[in-house]
């Protein structure tokens, strides 16, 4: 046992040890001692067991023909025929990369939009109005993508929409922006940053909230604008819970966003705007393949498992931090 300068004793979990105690009654020794914190978990597992694992078993359709009067069990198996046809279809290239360049622009342009605006949030110092902020930014998140879109459709309209009008005044325009290729990327990033930017600042200003207030006070004596304390101590102190959410993201980097892309896509932008999401729900929902369906799902979950595996081993190399 130690003590700290403030004279309080530390203790964790290996000093509470006894010596020639094994593994096994060292692991049952932490479950007695963190039994509450176990029982508070049960809720969460039960859920991903039910709804994330369990189902698990139905990518084995990808390696079948399947039928549905003959379920999962009865259908033949079809070996990797179906990710042949996938990688020889001439839709593969385009809806790949779509929604690889989709997901890296998301990761440069819509993961650090979070970590902006909880920095300048926590630096608004007058309380109602932070919480104000706050509650508007949220809102969007609970928003469906189908009211959204509809927004959207309004606002982007070339007969009466705000944008148009904007632009008309100043004798440019009309334009139909949903039907131009050339900016449909665009107006998915921005249109996703505007809505779950709020929601997702929530884990940036929690850990925001967890820095000793000390070092800004120090920072504050020793004469540090509010600039220098953001880029010497906010930032550093919450890089281990951005690298780990930026972690999270690019396993996600092949989920193009299937919502939010089919409420605002059209056949005009399917060259840019095709993602593997789309492709698939149109061939298994609305073409009833389903076999080849699962197949591109596994494939873009594989994909995005790859990505995952390589960056954390690059994070560990350079940072010490990662998710395992």
């Amino acid at each position: 046992m130690k003590k700290n300068q403030s004279g309080s004793v530390t203790s964790s979990v290996s000093a509470i040890k006894k010596p020639g105690v094994s593994k096994a009654g060292d692991l049952l020794f932490r479950c007695k001692r963190y039994k509450g914190l176990l029982i508070m978990l049960i809720p969460g597992l039960v859920w991903y067991l039910i709804f994330k694992y369990v189902p698990m078993y139905g990518v084995t359709i990808a390696f079948k023909d399947y039928k549905l009067l003959k379920g999962i069990m009865g259908s033949p198996w079809a070996g990797f025929k179906h990710f042949e046809r996938l990688f020889n279809s001439s839709q593969f290239t385009n809806v790949f990369w779509n929604t690889l360049i989709i997901g890296i622009y998301r990761l440069i342009f819509s993961f650090p939009a979070p970590v902006i605006f909880a920095i300048l949030l926590n630096e608004i110092r007058h309380e109602r109005f932070k919480k104000t902020i706050q509650s508007i930014t949220y809102l969007p998140h609970f928003i469906s993508w189908v009211v959204v879109a509809g927004i959207i459709h309004t606002v982007l309209s070339p007969v009466d929409g705000v944008v148009n009008y904007i632009l008309q005044f100043f004798g440019l325009g009309p334009y139909k922006f949903l039907m131009m290729p050339e900016i449909f990327r665009g107006i998915i990033i921005v249109s996703g940053i505007w809505k779950d930017i709020g929601w997702g600042s929530i884990v940036y200003l929690a850990a925001i909230t967890g820095i000793d207030p000390q070092l800004y006070e120090a920072a504050t004596i020793d004469g540090a604008s509010r600039f220098r304390k953001i880029f010497s101590i906010t930032i550093p102190s919450i890089l281990p819970v951005v690298i780990v959410m930026f972690l999270m993201k690019v396993g996600n980097i092949m989920e193009g966003g299937r919502d939010q892309i089919m409420n605002l896509y059209n056949p005009i932008v399917y060259r840019v705007g095709d993602v593997l999401d789309t492709y698939s729900y149109r061939v298994g929902l609305i073409d009833f393949d389903y076999s080849y369906s699962t197949a591109i799902s596994l494939f873009q979950n594989v994909v995005g498992l790859v990505f995952l595996f390589i960056t954390n081993f690059i994070t560990k190399r350079t940072s010490d931090e990662g998710l395992w």
